[in-house]
């Protein structure tokens, strides 16, 4: 392919993005507004983890078809891949998009395509990127072309999905989709299914809800489960052996850049007509003040007072480093309002990113009363138990991922969320 890209926003969807696009010979800028993101870009240095990301930017930039900087420049296409969070108030922020359409204005030209691949609420391309892209003072859908295409693919997995996952592009009118459709055939080998840019962004949103609404009904009964002395993960393992029934895991919460944002747009252009999506959210979003009062009730019920817990897992899924709204924080903020030391540990995230966090497992667990795993990241799964020296030996499971055997036969009382049998 001989046409240039500009990629705008170089995070964990921008870069892999921009890095997969130059990895198939295509000329790439990457612009981010963060200098140091750049910089460690340009001296292939990582700012984020994600596998397989390493070497494809080292190739990528080595055989010079990716370069960085802080502003845009000429390309041919433009792709947008910047944040689209919520406000304190659960509103959409889409300042972020604006902002990105805005600074390229000035370097576009006549036959070029915009594709915004943030996730963002329906009606984004019409109401947000287009008013900015008109004052290019081209004719939009004739000389300029606008797409939707939204990522869907799951951190730690990402190179693989981009190439092997369905994609959906939604352009506002058929010529925009089709050079979409045409351009990510570079590198995809999933069906590219073409729409409009309203209904793509819809699409988006809704699978991160179905998700949302699914893992708050699991949630549900995890504690109803503990109320009828059953252990719901043997239960869903049950009930999803239906050939029609697939429920997903509870949990300490719902984090993410996706399924604990993307639903509140719903709810915001909804309003009373969102009501399942909206009890849904809540629900999810009550789980980090539940499992702390779950916590302290195990601390209770073994006499321990002005206990220390060690929280391990900060990140809001395994075997990534991300803590974009994680529960974890808010697990952590929960228990201190409880008057419980809280001390933290996460494998994935190699600097302090909480006032908590230690780099040491050991620091983390030689003073603690109960171990409360957050993430199942696989460093916990295969912990040597017999190594772990806890002030009291008590264990507290939120995503069913250890081993119950193997720390009861170390001595720890073991606690699992949503299991009342055990």
């Amino acid at each position: 392919m001989s046409k240039s890209i500009c990629v705008v926003g170089l995070g964990y969807i921008g870069l892999p993005t921009a890095v997969m696009f130059a990895n198939h010979g295509v000329k790439v800028h990457g612009v981010d507004v963060n200098p140091a993101a750049v910089k460690s870009i340009q001296e292939k240095q990582l700012h984020i983890e994600e596998t397989g990301l390493q070497e494809r930017l080292n190739k990528a930039v080595d055989e010079g078809f990716l370069t960085a900087s802080t502003t845009p420049q000429e390309a041919d296409i433009f792709i947008i891949a910047v944040p689209s969070p919520i406000n304190p108030d659960n509103t959409a922020n889409l300042e972020y998009v604006r902002q990105a359409t805005a600074s390229i204005v000035p370097y576009v030209k006549p036959g070029n395509l915009v594709i915004l691949e943030s996730t963002v609420p329906p009606k984004t391309v019409e109401h947000i990127m287009l008013p900015e892209l008109v004052k290019t003072g081209l004719e939009i859908g004739e000389e300029l072309f606008v797409a939707h295409s939204p990522e869907r693919v799951i951190p730690g997995r990402v190179f693989e999905e981009l190439v092997n996952n369905d994609r959906i592009v939604g352009g506002i009118n058929k010529k925009s989709a089709e050079l979409t459709k045409e351009l990510y055939e570079t590198f995809v080998q999933g069906t590219i299914h073409l729409t409009d840019a309203t209904t793509a962004e819809l699409v988006k949103v809704m699978e991160n809800t179905y998700r949302d609404v699914n893992i708050a009904f699991a949630n549900e009964l995890a504690k109803l489960a503990e109320k009828l002395d059953v252990n719901i993960w043997e239960a869903i393992k049950f009930a999803n052996y239906h050939p029609r029934v697939n429920v997903h895991f509870p949990g300490p919460g719902v984090g993410g850049h996706c399924i604990a944002v993307d639903p509140w747009f719903l709810v915001e252009l909804g309003g009373e007509t969102a009501q399942i999506i909206h009890l849904s959210r809540n629900t999810n979003d009550s789980m980090p003040s539940y499992t702390a009062q779950k916590t302290q009730s195990i601390l209770n019920k073994a006499g321990i007072a002005g206990a220390t817990v060690a929280v391990l897992g900060l990140a809001f899924k395994g075997n990534i480093d991300d803590m974009r709204e994680s529960p974890s924080t808010i697990v952590i903020d929960e228990l201190q309002k409880l008057g419980l030391n809280v001390v933290s540990f996460d494998p994935h995230i190699k600097e302090n990113k909480h006032p908590t966090q230690t780099q040491n497992l050991e620091e983390a667990t030689k003073n603690a009363d109960i171990l409360l795993f957050l993430t199942d990241h696989n460093e916990f799964k295969t912990i040597d138990v017999t190594s772990i020296q806890a002030k009291n030996k008590i264990v507290f499971d939120t995503k069913n991922c250890l081993d119950r055997g193997a720390w009861e036969a170390a001595g720890f009382e073991f606690h699992l969320l949503g299991d009342a049998k055990n």
